[in-house]
């Protein structure tokens, strides 16, 4: 690698503000805050909106989405003209 072009990979503590679940990794990003870590030593502090302690489909709480429920109610409600449009263009 090139020396003085990649930027300074360090340690850095994410906090997600929606639950406040915070974890520390190793990352490039730059940040105005610091955060004191369970190991007594000062980090910087990166927040966040979701992380997997939040995000739906991590936890479980994700809405299946009925597909086929779907292209039936688009049926009923178009049906007639998307079926009109479709024997034209064959």
């Amino acid at each position: 690698m090139k020396p003085n072009i990649h930027p300074e990979y360090k340690e850095v503590v994410f906090l997600d503000v929606s639950n406040n679940f915070s974890f520390k990794t190793r990352s490039t990003m730059n940040t105005r805050e610091t955060i004191k870590w369970e190991d007594g030593k000062e980090y910087p502090l990166a927040k966040i909106e979701t992380s997997s302690e939040s995000h739906p489909f991590y936890t479980g709480t994700q809405k299946i989405m009925d597909t086929a429920g779907r292209v039936e109610k688009f049926r009923q409600k178009f049906g007639a003209k998307a079926g009109a449009k479709a024997s034209v263009k064959e």
